[in-house]
């Protein structure tokens, strides 16, 4: 079964988000990296090629099932923030509209009854799950040791 014009037509619109989040990200890691946050950078740049790499793989998935993948253009991300906690809830916002946006996508899938199409996407259903906790985490963290204690938490995230 080849996906519809419809889904198709989705999965690049989620193409280019993607691409667009894992920009922000690098614009975020860049920003923390400038402050001296290294931790903080590092752990954006893992978001940032997670988010690249969910592209990849939704291109590939396209491509399979005979779909039309097309590289849009990918809108500026914005490049100042605030604090690093403003930044850091930014980020569990982000991961919620993500959420809602894959959401969307099995939505098309289920009413396209493309149940292919579905599992693949359930797969980024449930990695949103740990995107969602793993950011709101490191938000409630950050609230709890405040700024006084960011250098302890940028040594955490430098982990990852």
């Amino acid at each position: 079964m080849n996906l519809s014009k419809k889904l198709s037509d989705a999965l690049n619109q989620q193409i280019n988000e993607e691409m667009w989040s894992s920009n922000l990200y690098l614009s975020m890691s860049v920003y923390f990296d400038k402050m001296g946050l290294t931790g903080f950078a590092h752990w954006m740049k893992k978001q940032s090629q997670e988010e690249l790499e969910h592209a990849y793989e939704m291109i590939d998935w396209s491509v399979k099932r005979g779909g039309n993948p097309e590289i849009g253009q990918v809108n500026v991300v914005p490049t100042g923030w605030g604090s690093p906690l403003e930044v850091i809830e930014h980020v569990y916002k982000h991961e919620v509209h993500v959420s809602e946006a894959i959401d969307k996508l099995v939505d098309i899938a289920s009413a396209e009854k493309d149940k292919a199409t579905q599992d693949f996407l359930w797969g980024f259903v449930r990695e949103q799950v740990e995107e969602e906790e793993s950011a709101q985490k490191v938000v409630e963290r950050f609230k709890l040791l405040g700024e006084k204690n960011v250098a302890f938490l940028d040594m955490e995230l430098g982990k990852r």
